[in-house]
């Protein structure tokens, strides 16, 4: 698991690698990922918009921006988090993401950056 924590707002990561999606043989890995963020500040927050760079082993980097995430804009209160889960395809075995979020403080109506920790995936018969 990675976390990392920019302007009182934690990000955690846990990735899971989804045998029953992935073909292998046809260069096809899928990732599902957990994100939980924790608001620490003594305000609310609302996370308005992501961005987020996904390499793979072959070299291909891609950056994905966009509103939310799945679909929502959710507010943390002080003290409060937010869970979601998500998905990622590879065209490799080995690849990873890492992102920024863009967060509004609802106290000073400011956007601000929150980091999202560089994480990998790695289909696990790449181990052995």
């Amino acid at each position: 698991m990675e976390a990392l924590t920019t302007a009182g707002v934690e990000v955690k990561v846990e990735t899971f690698y989804q045998k029953n999606y992935s073909n292998p043989v046809n260069n096809e890995f899928v990732h599902a990922y957990r994100i939980t963020l924790f608001n620490h500040n003594d305000f609310a927050v609302q996370l308005l918009r992501r961005v987020w760079i996904i390499s793979d082993a072959n070299s291909d980097v891609r950056t994905i921006e966009g509103e939310g995430v799945v679909g929502r804009q959710p507010v943390l209160y002080s003290s409060d988090s937010y869970e979601y889960v998500s998905s990622c395809n590879l065209a490799s075995a080995i690849g990873k993401m890492e992102g920024l979020y863009i967060f509004h403080n609802k106290a000073t109506g400011r956007e601000f950056e929150v980091k999202i920790p560089m994480f990998k995936l790695i289909a696990p018969q790449i181990l052995n």
